[in-house]
């Protein structure tokens, strides 16, 4: 059962719960590296790590972010000890929450993984994993796809996550001094995804539709794109871009 302040806190979480209870923890995922287990794993450190770095700062003495290295002691539990401490660590990132949203501005900003937030980011980016890593269980059923259309996913995506999205497959494409690409992610409706790579880094923002788009596709399969996973029917995106940078695009949408 889930309190109904988490589930007003994280609506995603309900679902999610349901997608892993329905699988054995050694199933395979859409993740292609991660069983269930393993996406579980990784959840329950995303909880503890958001509320971890947001209590640091409500208490005056702000901290760092850990690496992925923060799940290695989850991977040492039991499967029931993992689901409970993954319960308990979405309830207290809920607690933390509240008291942060009580507390300070929306405005105030501060520090996650070497980029400033704001305080609303650390429920909403929750959130986010929950969907996505719901998707990667489920694969393109409808609640996961509804889930991953909302604006707010594109956005959160773009600009609250950013560049680190490029960073896998700007290195895996090589680009020496001269080297540079831009592609456009196109979604009807909606502004466009601008990405830009070259030796120095990576780019993304969100532009008004410019000439002719790299990908084209709905708003649910675009954020599944950006964040390296590729829709169960393929024939949900479109490209006119040729070969050449459409394979471009798609390595620099690499995901992590």
């Amino acid at each position: 059962m889930i309190p109904s302040r988490v589930e007003e806190t994280l609506p995603e979480l309900a679902p999610f719960v349901h997608a892993v209870q329905a699988r054995r923890p050694d199933d395979g995922t859409w993740c292609e590296a991660w069983t269930v287990r393993d996406v579980l794993v990784h959840q329950t450190g995303n909880a503890e790590e958001l509320a971890r770095v947001l209590q640091a700062f409500l208490d005056g003495a702000p901290v760092e972010t850990r690496g992925f290295d923060r799940e290695e002691p989850y991977r040492r539990l039991s499967d029931t000890e993992l689901w409970a401490a993954f319960l308990s660590r979405c309830e207290k990132l809920t607690e933390v929450a509240a008291a942060a949203a009580q507390d300070l501005s929306p405005d105030t900003e501060m520090m996650w993984t070497g980029r400033l937030v704001k305080v609303p980011f650390f429920a909403e980016h929750m959130r986010e994993e929950l969907i996505l890593h719901g998707w990667d269980l489920t694969g393109d059923n409808r609640t996961a796809m509804q889930s991953l259309t909302e604006p707010w996913m594109t956005e959160h995506s773009v600009v609250q996550v950013g560049r680190p999205l490029l960073e896998k497959g700007r290195v895996g494409l090589g680009l020496g001094p001269e080297g540079r690409i831009e592609g456009r992610q196109r979604t009807p409706g909606m502004d466009d995804v601008v990405v830009t790579a070259d030796a120095e880094g990576g780019g993304i923002r969100l532009a008004a539709p410019e000439g002719p788009a790299t990908i084209e596709s709905d708003a649910a399969v675009r954020v599944l794109l950006l964040w390296g996973r590729r829709p169960a029917d393929p024939s949900r995106w479109h490209s006119s871009a040729g070969p050449e940078a459409l394979l471009r695009m798609r390595t620099l949408l690499g995901g992590y």
